[in-house]
């Protein structure tokens, strides 16, 4: 991967790290065939007397370890220099040494094995002529200061084979290079704690596995099927009128709407000088209707408790011959929840998408009657009986304006609103707020979003579902968009889309 030449920017080098038995040389020596980067391994760089110390079996000081950090320095100086990409490895078990690593060479991306006590020390014991013995396991994470968030490491848990680690690291690589993004990017990829790891499978769950995430008392369920989110709550009070780890989803809830959001009128469209059919997916009203990535089983790229990130890819197909890789992050922080979905064409022509997604949200109400709704936009789209937009309006003076709070009443909404108001960072606050007042949820539209589309779902195939929810899909573009062009992203090949949204919490009982 020529990294160089996808952003422009210095070539990239990677520095594996961890404490031994972790696997450095194994996964460096992979990551840089893979790569076809050149490779160093930072045993190579011990003098003969560190060596024989370390056989002896004693542990290296700080100034043992000071020419062998200086030395590696060197050759890493060498290397950016010479415009090569590289990886090399190195315990750098402190702070410390890391910062003396990477300090001025701001190509450096951190990787870090992570492994537990145990692993570790069967790992060791099973090797056999190498100069470092088992014994000194102990004096290794004694001295570890693991990685911090500052450092932005990709954080790597050594329980699986080899191949699966450095696929990972790589896919994250290059969706950082197509997007033209640093390691040290926005909070959402700025993962303190990286780790790939497989996710629990529930046994019997028709949505595949499940990945529970934690951060104080928030809580949150992704599953593997269209990578979509199955709950929120906060103390335990649900947030989203969601599904169950035994129950398929229905209503598309939760779930991930790619390369269009809502719906394609007769599924036609043309693009590129092709006219195009698409499969009919809601075919009582003769449309295809959102995407084509909602019954897809996502693959697991990365998990920590407070995060999990999927991928996917849309292959070149009847109606869509176009190639994009699709992403999707998960994020419990202080404020909430946060999605980001990335969307690169790797493909060599430009590909129409758009992108939204499908949560229904709850206060506790038993219908969605009683609770206060706040959409702060000023336009709404009327829609034909195919539900496709034919003009839009203002919403002064008609029963959908919502600008100011007010409960939701008998009004059946499944309403694109467009003309959005936006906060000073650019973000737009759809409001769900119980009766009371004192608590709710606020829905956040934020990079990448136009358009907001709110459901009561009074046409739910399950009647009992009917009303106890309030979608609030954020959309990039709104219904139809294939063939009005409104909104429309046309990706061009290699390129990358980003559409972030969120959930946050406010008030109590």
């Amino acid at each position: 991967m020529a990294h160089e030449a996808a952003t422009g920017e210095p070539p990239r080098l990677v520095l594996v790290v961890g404490v031994a038995g972790s696997g450095k040389s194994t996964v460096g020596r992979l990551l840089a065939e893979r790569l076809g980067w050149v490779y160093r391994d930072g045993d190579e760089f011990h003098s003969e007397v560190g060596r024989a110390k370390m056989a002896a079996g004693h542990a290296l000081t700080d100034s043992d370890r000071e020419p062998w950090l200086e030395a590696i320095g060197a050759w890493m100086d060498r290397a950016i220099a010479a415009h090569r990409q590289a990886v090399v490895t190195c315990s750098a078990l402190k702070r410390d040494y890391r910062d003396r690593l990477r300090t001025g060479r701001p190509e450096v991306l951190l990787v870090y094995l992570h492994g537990s006590r145990e692993l570790l020390g069967s790992r060791l014991a099973e090797r056999h002529g190498h100069f470092f013995p088992a014994d000194l396991l102990e004096s290794q994470l004694s001295d570890l200061q693991e990685p911090e968030a500052d450092e932005h490491p990709l954080v790597v848990e050594t329980d699986q084979p080899p191949e699966a680690i450095v696929t990972a690291v790589i896919s994250l690589m290059r969706r950082e290079s197509a997007s033209g993004k640093s390691p040290a990017g926005s909070a959402t990829e700025q993962a303190a704690h990286t780790v790939v790891h497989g996710g629990p499978s529930t046994p019997g769950s028709p949505t595949g596995a499940q990945w529970q995430l934690t951060h104080g008392e928030q809580s949150a369920v992704v599953v593997q099927l269209g990578g979509a989110l199955r709950d929120y709550a906060v103390n335990g009070e649900p947030l989203l009128d969601g599904f169950s780890a035994g129950t398929a989803i229905t209503g598309a809830r939760g779930q991930l709407l790619a390369p269009w959001p809502n719906r394609v009128g007769g599924g036609r469209y043309r693009f590129g000088g092709q006219d195009l059919q698409l499969p009919l997916t809601e075919q009582e009203k003769n449309n295809a209707i959102h995407g084509l990535v909602r019954w897809n089983l996502w693959n697991l790229v990365t998990r920590t408790t407070d995060a999990v990130r999927l991928g996917t890819t849309i292959c070149p197909q009847p109606g869509y011959p176009f190639l994009l890789d699709v992403c999707v992050e998960y994020r419990l922080g202080s404020e909430g929840l946060e999605a980001a979905v990335f969307a690169t064409n790797s493909g060599i022509q430009p590909a129409p998408y758009g992108v939204g997604q499908h949560p229904y949200l709850t206060v506790g109400t038993d219908l969605v009657d009683t609770a206060l709704l706040t959409v702060p936009a000023r336009y709404l789209l009327r829609t034909d009986d195919q539900g496709l937009p034919i003009r839009q309006e203002p919403v002064d003076g008609t029963p959908y304006d919502f600008r100011n709070a007010r409960p939701i009443g008998e009004l059946r909404l499944d309403t694109t609103f467009t003309g959005l108001d936006r906060d000073p960072v650019g973000r737009t606050l759809v409001r769900l707020a119980h009766p009371c007042g004192l608590r709710g949820v606020d829905l956040w539209l934020g990079e990448g979003t136009r358009c907001v589309q709110v459901y009561t779902g009074d046409t739910l195939t399950e009647p009992g579902r009917r009303r106890r929810g309030v979608a609030v899909e954020a959309m990039s573009c709104p219904p139809d968009a294939f063939r009005s062009g409104t909104d429309l992203i046309v990706l061009e090949a290699g390129a990358t889309h980003a559409f972030r949204w969120g959930l946050s919490p406010w008030g109590s009982s």
